[in-house]
């Protein structure tokens, strides 16, 4: 297989459009031959309707222009039929669908081209804060930002995966001198039960240090001292704080082990990391222009964005003091990226209320000339996760939930659930499988759902066996996998092209062929939905197909044209969920 994949249907339907354009009307021959999947035909195109406008004829007439010159002599094409104001409903040839099945089947990528070779692609997500633990609110920006580093990676670029801890500023001094006052305070994870993780411990004793800082004004001044010792380098602070961010990155390697994210600690690269940047960045500013003293500050004036007063936005690259904070370090971020990266795109993985920030950080990048044309640049935007009240998710008590926690009780329902249906399941299996699906079902939940809306946490539904949900996906998987074992091959099945299609297959496949289309838009748009969608939209045409269509007692040559599909579909389905995080169980 080149490596130009398989070319989809839809594709070469569109190329047979646009050749008929060019023929019967030479002077639009770059006009969009509007070609989509129909429930009429296999493919519409909408081409005629805006081309009549602009060539002064009849929408009907075109339409049957153009279906006369649609060539039909390659094989694709089996039948083009005008209807409504020139719509052409356009049929393929049955041996065409299973030429397409058959190239698939038997490429190691099914077929699908990597588009994004030769491309550096920095994805920024996940970012917990060290010291404290991850909640509900890392959910999104972990998935979202694992699936797309996913996709990127399967379409052939380079993905360097960003973890911007927060592991720098004045509330680790304030820890530290806590942690030094109060020896006997456990931390270390050896010092700790099974049930407690470090970053646990750590976030009740900065909770602790923060409640005496406001109330005890000379421990406040021992830890603005303390504050001091740690950015100028003191051996003994230093040493103290890399101890609290080693346990506390122990503590988000559990999660992301459990989540199935691929995060190492080689990604993790925090606010620290910068720190002898900052300078440098804000000179560069201020010699560029770009910076400007405001009052002893070093600020950056947005000529594009104003705020409430009237007054453009500001982004405090330097403080009065001297000191430096989170637009400092996202200037300097950005700037790294580009020029010792050397990223052709770069992604930020947040929730929706740094829409402004990072319009501030890309436009001081533009002005600074780190930002070209040449480079993409996207804030990716996430909406919030609600409770049942249809509020941000809130513990009973009004606190935040803890990640951990979250995947518990998703874990626990679906461990239910698959007990009661199978009470003969071995305990050892059935935590297996709970775990799967468990974590399958929150991040598909997520995943499936447009990023820039909200959605509501409801366990009950996100593991429900059926509807469109993951494990329903991943039952449908385990479903196709089990035809497999029973017609008892692993070798791509043969594939006749000369048989007819049955309508279910005709459907199956031609959703099939449309896998590599749709990574390509969720690369274009930054929105893995349409992956989930993609999904879901295949296992109902699987159930579709295995209820009309019998395999194993179907008889040659038909029988083996349906294991191809089923193949295709197993394969497809491992691939996309793979794609989305998610595992792909071949039994349930």
């Amino acid at each position: 297989m080149s490596s130009a994949g398989v070319v989809p249907l839809l594709g070469r339907v569109a190329t047979a459009v646009s050749e008929a354009i060019a023929r019967v009307r030479p002077e639009t021959a770059d006009a969009d031959p509007v070609v989509r999947r129909s429930d009429r035909a296999d493919f519409q195109s909408n081409a005629a309707l805006p081309l009549a406008k602009s060539v002064g004829t009849p929408p009907a007439q075109l339409g049957g222009e153009l279906a006369a010159s649609i060539d039909r002599a390659q094989g694709v094409i089996a039948d083009v039929r005008v209807s409504g104001p020139g719509f052409l409903n356009i049929t393929l040839a049955d041996s065409a669908v299973w030429e397409s099945v058959a190239a698939r089947l038997t490429d190691e990528r099914l077929g699908i081209p990597a588009t994004e070779d030769g491309r550096r692609v920095v994805i920024d997500y996940s970012a917990p804060n060290v010291a404290k633990e991850m909640h509900v609110g890392h959910l999104r920006t972990t998935i979202i930002g694992d699936s797309l580093a996913r996709i990127f990676e399967f379409l052939g670029a380079d993905v360097v995966r960003a973890n911007h801890l927060g592991d720098w500023g004045t509330q680790f001094g304030m820890l530290i001198q806590y942690i030094d006052e109060h020896p006997e305070s456990p931390w270390h994870t050896e010092e700790l039960d099974a049930d407690t993780s470090s970053v646990s411990a750590l976030d009740t004793l900065y909770k602790a240090a923060r409640a005496q800082f406001d109330a005890d004004p000379e421990f406040a001044d021992r830890a603005r001292t303390r504050v001091v010792a740690l950015q100028a380098g003191d051996l003994d602070t230093v040493a103290r704080w890399r101890e609290i961010v080693a346990e506390s990155e122990k503590a988000f390697g559990a999660i992301y082990d459990r989540l199935g994210v691929l995060l190492t600690p080689a990604d993790y690269v925090g606010e620290s990391f910068y720190n002898d940047q900052l300078a440098d960045t804000v000179t560069e500013l201020v010699d560029k222009g770009v910076a400007v003293d405001s009052d002893g500050a070093v600020v950056v004036l947005s000529e594009q964005v104003k705020g409430p007063d009237d007054k453009p936005a500001v982004l405090m690259a330097r403080k009065r003091d001297g000191g430096y904070g989170y637009d400092s370090t996202d200037l300097a971020t950005i700037r790294y990226r580009i020029a010792s990266l050397h990223a052709d795109r770069l992604l930020y993985v947040t929730d929706s209320r740094q829409a402004l920030h990072f319009q501030l950080i890309f436009e001081a990048g533009r002005r600074a000339g780190w930002l070209t044309e040449a480079i993409q640049v996207d804030h990716v935007a996430y909406g919030t996760i609600l409770g049942p009240d249809g509020k941000p998710f809130k513990t009973r008590a009004g606190g935040t939930v803890r990640l951990m926690d979250l995947l518990d009780e998703a874990v626990a329902r679906v461990r239910a659930v698959v007990a009661e249906k199978n009470p003969d399941l071995a305990s050892a299996e059935l935590d297996t499988i709970a775990e799967q699906a468990g974590i399958g079902a929150v991040k598909y939940a997520d995943l499936s759902t447009s990023r820039v809306k909200d959605y509501t946490f409801d366990p009950v539904r996100m593991t429900s066996l059926n509807g469109n949900t993951g494990v329903y996906l991943q039952y449908a998987h385990a479903r196709v996998c089990s035809i497999l074992r029973k017609a008892g091959t692993t070798m791509p099945a043969e594939i006749d092209a000369n048989v007819p299609l049955e309508p279910a297959e005709r459907e199956l496949a031609l959703v099939l062929d449309g896998y590599g289309t749709v990574l390509d838009e969720v690369a274009e748009a930054l929105e893995p939905h349409r992956l989930a969608g993609y999904l879901y939209e295949l296992a109902r045409a699987y159930t579709a197909f295995y209820d009309s269509c019998p395999v194993i007692p179907a008889e040659e040559p038909i029988r083996s044209n349906r294991i191809a599909l089923c193949q295709l579909t197993a394969r497809t389905l491992e691939l996309g969920l793979g794609q989305l995080g998610i595992a792909a169980p071949r039994r349930m």
